[in-house]
């Protein structure tokens, strides 16, 4: 063969081997999630679980009843009944913590906003025949009396409005304020509710981008749309900060930050949605917890898929323009990581993410957004 015959196959195949690269990646994003390997993947984790939980229902008993709460509503939102004995048992066991003053916490925590709001989501899940009426309006009553607000003499030009926090001693963040939105939904509250529309005043003030809803000192030294853990109490991220001086945005945030705002009302055309789903183009990804690597990576992935459910999209395109069915790409993610007994288990200890039944309640969560078309 001459050489320029040569150079001419050469070049042949080698755009062959280019493009074959390329259409599979785009035909797989087209593929439905595999019903096969969810319904495996939820069976195994919940036949851990009933080894894992306790005689009494619960899981971790040492942190509380906020690790029993989260993983019972995961269990709940596979498909279990309120009447399957792993949740019947969890359920009792939870409702040994409801107090006096509707919340649902252990006496002395420090963490009773928290593990109210965790369980108001659980009391929800399972409330199908109204058994969880009155509870869960007591709960809803409790959570709003936690919110930081003129209550706390915090007025709206206080960085702590509006959110939520482990407690009145301790700064509000996102991450509890997300979780109050999510209790607040779950409770029947709409957008309209003046406890939701408050918790938007605080999540807006935790975006880098400046705006309107957003003035804080470190929105214009970080504006890339993203979220951080909390700008009261002098601002804190978690991925620290930038030399300029601004507030990192990390992934498991900014996902909270996206969802808690969707739950909120805001639309898709608001500036603060679209600068967020930016961020998510620019940070996509199912390896790691953007910002923050494998810290907190199963919260992330809860975080991830509710947000992204949440808004509605199917598939996430890039900054390379490269289109992900977010879906395929966790379910396969997670089966991948998932232990030989049906547990997930994160190897950085950060959030008790080292502990296998919170993190299996985390993976669950993820999980049932990933749920095929056909078992919707």
């Amino acid at each position: 063969m001459s050489t320029p015959r040569r150079l001419v196959l050469f070049a042949t195949l080698a755009f062959v081997a280019l493009a074959s690269s390329l259409v599979p990646a785009v035909a797989r994003a087209a593929e439905p999630v595999d019903a096969q390997a969810y319904g495996r993947s939820i069976d195994r984790a919940i036949q851990f679980l009933r080894t894992a939980q306790e005689p009494e229902g619960s899981y971790a008993k040492y942190a509380g009843p906020g690790v029993t709460a989260l993983v019972t509503t995961a269990v709940l939102r596979t498909g279990r009944t309120p009447e399957d004995p792993l949740v019947a048992k969890s359920l009792k066991y939870l409702e040994g913590f409801v107090q006096p003053d509707g919340g649902v916490y252990q006496p002395g925590a420090f963490y009773r906003n928290y593990e109210t709001c965790l369980a108001l989501l659980c009391f929800s899940a399972a409330n199908r025949d109204h058994r969880y009426d009155k509870l869960v309006a007591n709960a809803d009553r409790f959570v709003k009396g936690e919110q930081w607000d003129e209550g706390e003499g915090h007025g709206k030009d206080s960085y702590s409005y509006g959110g939520a926090g482990y407690g009145k001693q301790k700064r509000p963040d996102l991450s509890n304020t997300s979780f109050l939105i999510d209790a607040l939904r779950a409770a029947g509250n709409g957008s309209d509710d003046e406890a939701v529309k408050k918790a938007l005043v605080f999540v807006s003030r935790c975006q880098n981008l400046e705006s309107q809803n957003n003035t804080t000192k470190f929105s214009a030294k970080n504006p890339d749309g993203g979220f951080y853990y909390t700008p009261a109490d002098g601002g804190q991220s978690m991925a620290g900060e930038t030399p300029e001086g601004g507030l990192r945005s990390y992934g498991s945030m900014t996902y909270a930050g996206l969802k808690s705002m969707i739950y909120a009302g805001v639309g898709p055309d608001d500036p603060r949605v679209k600068a967020a789903m930016g961020w998510i183009r620019k940070h996509y990804t199912v390896d790691s917890n953007p910002g923050m690597g494998d810290a907190g990576l199963y919260y992330y992935y809860h975080t991830f898929a509710k947000a992204l459910d949440a808004a509605g999209q199917d598939m996430v395109e890039d900054e390379q323009g490269v289109k992900h069915d977010w879906r395929r790409d966790l379910l396969a993610e997670l089966v991948k990581r998932q232990q030989p007994d049906g547990s997930w288990v994160n190897t950085n200890p950060r959030w008790l993410e080292t502990n296998p039944s919170l993190v299996t309640g985390y993976a669950l969560l993820a999980l049932t957004y990933c749920r095929p078309a056909a078992q919707k």
